[in-house]
């Protein structure tokens, strides 16, 4: 079990939570945290947690933080800098990586290389480096315990299972706000950031939106659970219910249910291998009248089997189907496109790229860059 921790974006839906728990459960303190811009919050979660090293992303909020806290003997940092020295901090055992996109790479890599085990929420941390990162696990000799609700069930349907042989995984998805619908041409960015089940951010909201989410979670559990592409299959389930599924050869099925919340997810990746009693929302299920499950729709929601060809492409392709889905998302966000075009920019840059196969960490950041760059560029009518 964890005892003390960093919290590499603890102003965020997975970071807030993950202090609930904190809260909750005790015995766990906080080392290091770290924050993009909302220092207000930051201020408070401070003053409460009482952490030795703190990091501001943007540096002209680090210094209006410093001058905040002068009274409170906390080393302030900003930059990526800063954000590596959080995820190295002396004393921590685990570093809970809940920041979004591609930024959150490199101070896995160099939390790992420090012997840290990682609770991660950060899907690009897999995604783009998949195999880089879970070689330097074994290399280092350290755990990465997922957060995601979706891996969280699967790492706890396989538990007590090992020799047993995976026939195949099974990922639930929601759907979105846009499951039912038969036209998506007039989506807006209010209508995209209605999530049915699930309070998030409004990056991961989107991609939850388009199955990029599911996507991104598809790649991730790839090299989590060290599988075949052909062994995972994505099924849409609208009550949120059953978080994910494992199959194993002689039929049986077993699956991890919950109410839609993190907390009890980012919980057991903090007190693995115990369990620990919490006061968080329980089941009742005789208040759940049915559960419903269907096959996704990706004739209407392609950035799924995007995800899947990026994949299955391998090599730095992955990479490039994150940072152009990331710049997508973002110019969606800022109204510059329409909710159909995210897909299309996505497919677009990845038929312009030319897929490296032996690839290095700067590599990945190569192609990250090269992504954006070209996503950015790209014209919408």
């Amino acid at each position: 079990m964890t005892e003390k921790i960093s919290i590499l974006g603890s102003t965020g839906s997975i970071g807030t939570q993950t202090l609930e728990v904190l809260r909750e459960i005790g015995g766990i303190s906080v080392e290091a945290m770290s924050t993009n811009t909302s220092i207000e919050l930051f201020e408070k979660q401070i003053r409460e947690f009482m952490p030795k090293v703190v990091c501001v992303m943007d540096s002209e909020k680090a210094c209006e933080l410093k001058e905040n806290i002068k009274d409170l003997n906390v080393r302030v940092l900003t930059g990526m800098e800063g954000l590596v020295e959080v995820a190295t901090a002396s004393g921590t055992d685990t570093v809970v990586n809940s920041v979004v996109g591609n930024i959150g790479l490199l101070p896995t890599v160099e939390a790992i290389k420090n012997k840290k085990n990682i609770a991660l929420a950060n899907k690009e941390t897999l995604v783009t480096s998949g195999e880089l990162v879970m070689n330097l696990l074994k290399e280092n000799n350290v755990k990465m315990y997922p957060v995601d609700s979706e891996h969280s069930a699967i790492f706890q349907s396989l538990q007590g299972n090992d020799g047993n042989k995976i026939d195949k995984i099974y990922l639930t998805a929601s759907g979105g706000p846009f499951r039912t619908w038969e036209d998506i041409s007039s989506v807006t960015l209010e209508d995209a950031l209605k999530h049915p089940n699930w309070s998030m951010g409004k990056k991961i909201t989107i991609d939850s939106a388009t199955l990029m989410n599911k996507g991104l979670e598809v790649i991730e559990a790839k090299w989590l659970f060290d599988l075949d592409i052909s062994q995972i299959e994505v099924v849409v389930h609208p009550q949120s219910i059953i978080h994910s599924m494992v199959g194993y050869e002689d039929g049986a099925v077993i699956a991890q249910l919950g109410v839609p919340d993190m907390k009890v997810p980012i919980q057991y990746a903090l007190t693995y291998p115990k369990r620990v009693a919490n006061s968080f929302p329980k089941l009742n299920f005789f208040e759940m009248n049915n559960l419903t499950f269907e096959k996704p729709r990706t004739d209407m929601f392609p950035c799924l089997n995007l995800a899947f060809k990026a994949i299955e492409i391998g090599g730095t392709m992955p990479t490039v189907l994150n940072g152009a889905n990331e710049i997508a998302v973002a110019r969606f966000l800022n109204r510059e496109i329409k909710f159909t075009d995210i897909p299309m920019l996505i497919e677009k840059t990845m038929s312009a790229y030319t897929v490296k196969y032996k690839y290095s960490l700067d590599d990945v950041l190569k192609a990250d860059a090269w992504a954006r760059e070209y996503t950015n560029s790209i014209e919408v009518n």
